[in-house]
Order: structure tokens, then sequence, then C-alpha cells
């Protein structure tokens, strides 16, 4: 009887653990589904490159590396669905298997950006004061520069190789995260609920990572899907220029390189490389567009009163503003 009472309250523990995590996934499944069609593209298009990548062994026809110096630089057959390379590889073969270091890079990249960024944005946000004036002070001038030739000078200046990509990405692309983060911030800790946290003596971090972060978790999520576009958009250009992926690792940048050289004899190479790169770039931004939409408060609502016509001026006004 002592046993079955003490059971009681695990019980109910875990039934609330398991109630929230349910709570938890059907708010992602509602998000998801709240998504505009051109979100819905996007999350199909990510979803396949994903699945290529992990199941590549079983999907790809070849083995990536296989050369055939005997068929090099064929067209479509049906031995190779959309032909070979320089070296007699299968091009089927080595774009499935080139997902897997572009999505990787992106992935690492803007999950490393996201962390930097927030870390310096919450501290600046609340902080203040000279704080926060000399972040901002360093991400305005990493702003000033272009990013794409500032992380491509950086990794030509560590050497070629994955590894040295994304840490220069990582010294860009945290920026991006600390000023959404700092602006958000500097709201959030204004607003009633985090006054009476700090009333009850809470201290400053606390209320910022319990009360103030998980605010700001929307504009940090839709950053964070756009980021891995610029990423694997900045690891495809490396490749191409041969700072990234090194031979013999299957890379669409690396594949683009080999179709751009060879762009008159099998044009397909090019295409097909530049053409996985596009897509996982707008897939990205499909995503990243349809989630601020659905995540963004102020923008609710603002699509169905334009298609109704209801309102007046004014509604046009603000949809006008808020795009």
């Amino acid at each position: 009887m002592q046993a079955s009472t003490a059971d009681v309250p695990a019980k109910a523990a875990r039934q609330r653990r398991r109630g929230r995590m349910a709570r938890t996934w059907r708010g992602i499944a509602g998000t998801l589904w709240a998504m505009g069609w051109a979100g819905k593209v996007g999350l199909v298009i990510l979803l396949a490159m994903l699945v290529m990548a992990v199941f590549a062994p079983w999907l790809a026809p070849y083995d990536p590396h296989h050369q055939d110096l005997m068929a090099t630089l064929q067209g479509p057959s049906a031995q190779h669905w959309l032909g070979t390379d320089n070296l007699g590889r299968d091009l089927v073969s080595r774009l499935v298997y080139g997902a897997r270091i572009p999505l990787a890079v992106g992935l690492i990249a803007a999950f490393g950006s996201m962390v930097i960024g927030v870390s310096m944005g919450l501290l600046a946000g609340i902080r203040g004061g000279l704080t926060d004036a000399v972040i901002m002070r360093v991400t305005d001038a990493f702003i000033c520069f272009p990013p794409l030739i500032l992380i491509l000078s950086i990794a030509a200046t560590l050497g070629a190789g994955i590894h040295n990509i994304v840490l220069s990405f990582l010294i860009f692309g945290w920026t991006g995260f600390a000023r959404i983060v700092r602006a958000e911030v500097l709201v959030k800790r204004e607003l009633p609920y985090v006054e009476a946290a700090r009333s009850i003596g809470m201290s400053e971090w606390r209320v910022a990572l319990v009360h103030v972060l998980p605010n700001c978790l929307a504009p940090i999520i839709v950053a964070f899907s756009i980021t891995m576009g610029s990423a694997i958009l900045v690891e495809g250009g490396a490749s191409f220029l041969g700072l990234g992926a090194q031979p013999p690792a299957a890379s669409w940048g690396r594949e683009l390189q080999v179709g751009f050289t060879y762009i008159e004899s099998v044009p397909l190479v090019a295409i097909a490389s530049g053409l996985m790169i596009s897509l996982a770039v707008v897939a990205f931004n499909f995503i990243g567009d349809a989630l601020l939409d659905v995540l963004d408060p102020r923008r609710k609502g603002v699509g169905r009163r334009s298609r109704t016509g209801a309102g007046d001026g004014s509604a046009g006004t603000e949809n006008a503003i808020l795009g």
C-alpha cells in the first residue's frame, strides 16, 4: 500500500512530462501546417535533401568515388541517368552523396552562429551601457564588409578545408543573431511580467534566461533557417573556388567547378550541381519567410485582411509597412 502511494507522484510527473511533450509536438505540427504554400514547398525540398543525405548509400546507383576512365564526360544514358564527370564518375551518385557536406556545414555553421550571436545579443541587451556599445560597434564593423567576400578571404588565409569554411562563417555569421536578440531584449525587458519577476527578487540573468530569451525564439528560429541557406551558399562558393571540400569528396560546389570547366562538352554537370545549391538556398529562405508569417504576431491576419478587402485606408498602410 505504501509503495503504491509513493508511486502516485512519480506517475503524475511522468504524465505531466508526456503532456508537455505532446503539446510541444502539436505546436510544431500546427506551426508547420500553418505555413503558406511557399513554406510547404521549401519543407518538401528540405526533407527530400535530408533523405538523400541520410540514405545516400541506398539511393545512389554507384559508388560516388568509382572512376571509369573509358566513360568520361558522357551524356545521360540508361546506365548513367545524368551522365558522368571528367573522371567517369556517375553524376547522380555524386549529387546524392554531395548533399551531405553542404547540409552538415549549413547546420554546424548556423548553429554555432546562433549560439554566439544569441549570447552576445543577450549580454548587450541585459547589461547595456559600455558592454552594449562595444558589442554593437564590433557588430557594425563586421557588417560593413561584404559577407561572402570576407568569409572567402578568411578561408583563403586559413587554408582549404571544410573546417576552415565553418570557422570563417562563425567569425561573421553571429552578427545577425546578436542584433536581432539585442533588439528583442531591449523591448521585452521593460514589459510588466519581466518587472514582476524582478520585483520578487530574481536575478537579472535568471530573468533574462527564464522570461526574456524564451520569448525571443520566434525571430531566432527564422534567422536560423535563413542562415542555414547562407551557409550552404558560402560552402558551395568556397568549394567551387577550391577552398572547401577537397577531392575526392562529393560536394555540390565541387561538382559545379568540374561542370564549369567542361560546360561546353557536358553542360548538365554544371546545371544539375547549380540547381541543387539553388534549391537548398531557396528552400531555407521559403521556410524562413513562412515561419516569420506564422510566428510574428504583427504579421498575423495581414494577408487575410488584404484578401477579403476589409478595413479602411489605414489597413492598407499597415499592409504596406509590414510587407
